[in-house]
């Protein structure tokens, strides 16, 4: 089988971070938050809480990545520390859920704000309720409900999908510069803002005059304000999923998830001073879209187009670097036998994922075209907490089952940090909704039957190889490590037998 190439350098690497990050929420995010706590230093405490949580993550992740630099991510770590049947959970719950409802939502936002600019059309209200299927767990699909802005999703997740289809280069060439300019465009926001005079550094240190929260009357809105900042960081995972793809990954898959998710960091914390510069906290918490109030105490009217066109460019190169990522996904899936085989085809001209980038794409586009996905991209985050965890816990099951395997990076404080992202990831569970954790275990299941069905009669423990195989010590992507004893390397007889 064909291999994927190596194209992605460190900056390119870096900016997958970034733009997998910071997508709208940075937008809209501060003045839900703000309402939850009512507080500005308390604001920007839980973007620092959030944040050094995901920098936790990252670490295990960066650990894994650089031991295991292969195409796939979490489900490849998975997979090493626990075997087919748990990698198999997360990623079915990737395909159903965790990825493709959160990409929709990114495409879904990116084209209601380019409805700014472009006359987009809408039925009429009778019209669009004409059709409503009610699902369970999920809520009331109205498939003609802003049909214009639906349409325009789908074409850009079709544009994204064939750039990523012809080529890898293509697809990150268009997130690495989207997000270069989302990221400076935020820069000069921040500036703009801060330096205008317009605005008072009292609203720094005012909170909101319902503001009565002490002791543990604090925990719960605190620890709900952190779970809406903790999804605004969700992304940085998709590095590992092109872990196979970068070059020279021993060094560069940790350096460009700290210096990546860091950047973030700091992003998030100015942006979030800039508005509590221009807006009073009670100001913030009311606000519907926080970055435009703010913008047009400094620009007027014309601060709401500014602010459309930063959130159409950074939704934009979310879309790009989640789609590129999240294909490799089901890749790796087949790549260990336990998805259908057409999953890992490589274009023979092109190098890519050609069928599963296609078949993700599609998936993507039905979601955005015809579910909640506001609703779906919140259901995502228990997927994406029960990878966290599961991974964190994976780290410190290797360190002890295989101490002597060279690591290229190594956690410092493994079994201080990996609990601590442990016990933030369960935090955050613990106050999701209901309906999102009665989801995850819904997909779950119906992920087990798929998996009993199909997935084990084909994966390397249904058909008895106990190890999981390793790449060869001269396969493309491998850093030199030689088979486990006793398993096959991918693509021999031994291993497609």
């Amino acid at each position: 089988m064909s291999q994927l190439q190596k194209t992605i350098g460190l900056w390119s690497a870096t900016t997958i971070v970034i733009g997998s990050v910071i997508g709208s929420s940075i937008f809209m995010k501060p003045a839900t938050m703000a309402g939850q706590l009512g507080s500005p230093y308390l604001l920007i405490i839980v973007w620092i809480v959030a944040g050094v949580v995901s920098l936790f993550g990252a670490m295990a992740f960066a650990e894994l990545g650089t031991m295991f630099p292969e195409t796939g991510g979490q489900y490849v770590y998975l997979r090493k520390a626990y075997g087919d049947f748990i990698a198999y959970l997360y990623g079915w719950g990737s395909i159903a859920v965790i990825n493709t409802a959160a990409i929709a939502a990114i495409a879904f936002v990116c084209a209601a704000y380019a409805g700014n600019f472009i006359h987009l059309p809408r039925f009429d209200n009778a019209t669009e309720h004409s059709i409503v299927l009610r699902i369970p767990l999920i809520g009331d699909i109205v498939p003609l409900e802003n049909f214009g802005v639906k349409m325009l999703a789908v074409a850009i997740i079709v544009v994204v999908t064939i750039a990523n289809y012809l080529s890898v280069k293509a697809g990150n060439s268009i997130q690495f510069v989207s997000t270069l300019l989302k990221a400076f465009a935020l820069i000069i926001l921040v500036f703009g803002i801060l330096f205008s005079g317009k605005g008072s550094t009292e609203n720094f240190f005012k909170n909101s005059d319902n503001f009565h929260l002490r002791g543990w009357s604090l925990l719960a809105p605190f620890m709900a304000a952190v779970t809406g900042a903790f999804s605004s960081y969700d992304g940085w995972n998709n590095l590992g999923m092109v872990g196979g793809e970068l070059k020279n990954p021993e060094k560069n898959i940790t350096k460009s998830l700290l210096m990546g998710l860091s950047t973030c960091i700091i992003i998030y914390v100015l942006v979030s001073i800039a508005y509590l510069y221009m807006l009073p906290i009670d100001e913030m918490a009311s606000s519907q879209l926080v970055a435009t109030d703010a913008v047009k105490k400094v620009m007027g009217s014309a601060g709401g187009s500014v602010i459309s066109i930063l959130i159409i460019v950074a939704t934009f190169g979310a879309v790009c670097s989640n789609l590129l990522a999240n294909a490799r996904v089901v890749f790796a899936m087949s790549e260990a036998k336990s998805f259908f085989p057409w999953a890992g085809y490589v274009h023979p001209k092109f190098k890519t994922p050609y069928i599963v980038t296609i078949v993700t794409g599609i998936f993507v586009a039905i979601a955005a075209a015809f579910l909640p996905v506001g609703t779906l991209a919140d259901y995502s985050n228990a997927g994406t907490l029960f990878a966290f965890a599961a991974v964190s816990v994976g780290v410190m099951i290797l360190r002890k089952r295989d101490p002597g395997r060279a690591r290229p990076f190594r956690t410092p404080a493994l079994f201080v940090v990996a609990p601590l992202s442990i016990a933030g990831c369960i935090l955050l569970f613990v106050n999701l909704n209901m309906e999102s954790k009665l989801l995850f275990l819904s997909w779950t299941v119906i992920g087990l039957v798929i998996y009993f069905l199909y997935g084990y009669r084909h994966s390397h423990v249904g058909r008895g190889i106990t190890d999981v195989p390793e790449l060869a010590a001269d396969a493309p992507g491998s850093v030199g490590i030689a088979p486990m004893p006793g398993a096959p390397a991918p693509g021999s007889p031994e291993e497609r037998g």
